[in-house]
């Protein structure tokens, strides 16, 4: 099968496609002809070392994946042969990643896919949605009426925080780059998006949150949180949530912090149990079916270009280039 795979960490370039062994499913593990495979910052970590994982080199690259189950091994019990199904949290902690022809994965990680759902959304919307749903709801424990802000509304996880909160009954604050991602965050239904270079930005976030004292959920997306800034503007009792950043060293004032009831949590999606993200897929499943989840995707790449994939969205992740909205998604390529 074709594979894109690495011998060693290092930057894109060491990213190589060509033929592995097709690999055979043990208990419990089914075989998945994929259909589409997305690429997530935490990819890039690991294929360039940044984030020390236990590889078994070959190391095939990716976390998220969509495809068909071609065979299931002994015990399997949730899937039959012929179900489309997607999952994410592979190539982590000695797990092979997703993007090949085929993979192999435990069905503890995996879940059916809608039956209107493509493998491209399917795949688009597995890491992030799943990353949106644990911060929203497992830890900032969003509800109607909250008004909640996101740094970068367009990109993977904004989206998905985006419709995830309007769905709670939330109001929603995004920001974006340009007037393009501006009109695709209004259409996911945030009430307010505001252009991240305005000189006036911390005054309209005030002004439209003032009506509950501030802001009650702060999604920080961003690798260098401010967060003296965010302080002062949360509602009493809110929570900043924090999903990035491993070298961020923020500094703060405490007092405005805890004489205001606030919270920080910080969480990583792959720490996550097989059932706590089995959670988070049925309700996004079933936020699909209602029409209200529509993961973003990008841009799409022919499985023989992971290397350009994997450039692009190291360019926007490390670099802070701007040049995406949504997701990056491989598909193999033509036989």
């Amino acid at each position: 099968m074709k594979s894109a795979y690495i011998q060693e960490t290092g930057d894109p370039g060491v990213i190589q496609y060509g033929e592995l062994p097709k690999p055979v499913p043990q208990a419990g593990e089914v075989l998945i002809r994929v259909g589409a495979v997305s690429v997530n910052p935490i990819d890039i970590y690991i294929r360039s070392g940044m984030v020390s994982m236990p590889l078994r080199f070959p190391y095939t690259v990716g976390c998220d994946v969509a495809g068909t189950i071609e065979v299931k091994g002994r015990g399997v019990r949730r899937f039959n042969e012929g179900d489309r199904v997607w999952g994410s949290n592979q190539g982590l902690f000695g797990r092979q990643g997703t993007t090949s022809e085929y993979v192999v994965v435990d069905e503890k990680w995996l879940y059916p896919t809608p039956p209107t759902q493509s493998d491209i959304e399917a795949a688009a919307g597995a890491l992030v949605g799943i990353t949106a749903y644990l911060g929203l709801f497992r830890f900032a424990h969003v509800q109607q009426g909250d008004i909640l802000f996101v740094n970068g509304g367009a990109g993977g996880v904004g989206a998905a925080v985006i419709q995830q909160a309007k769905a709670a009954g939330a109001k929603v604050i995004a920001t974006v780059g340009n007037a393009q991602k501006a009109v695709y965050c209004q259409q996911l239904g945030a009430d307010l998006v505001i252009d991240y270079h305005a000189p006036d930005l911390d005054d309209q976030i005030r002004a439209f949150s003032a009506s509950n004292g501030g802001v009650n959920v702060w999604f920080e997306t961003q690798r260098e949180p401010t967060l003296d800034r965010t302080i002062a503007m949360m509602a009493p009792r809110g929570r900043i949530v924090v999903i990035a950043g491993r070298q961020s060293q923020p500094q703060f004032t405490l007092g405005a912090f805890y004489t205001k009831d606030l919270a920080i949590l910080g969480y990583a999606m792959f720490n996550a149990s097989p059932d706590e993200q089995r959670e988070c897929a049925v309700a996004l499943n079933n936020l699909y079916v209602r029409g209200g989840w529509h993961p973003a995707v990008g841009v799409t790449f022919p499985m023989s270009q992971t290397a350009l994939a994997h450039q692009l969205q190291q360019a926007n992740t490390l670099d802070k280039q701007g040049t995406l909205a949504g997701k990056i998604v491989i598909v193999p390529d033509p036989a």
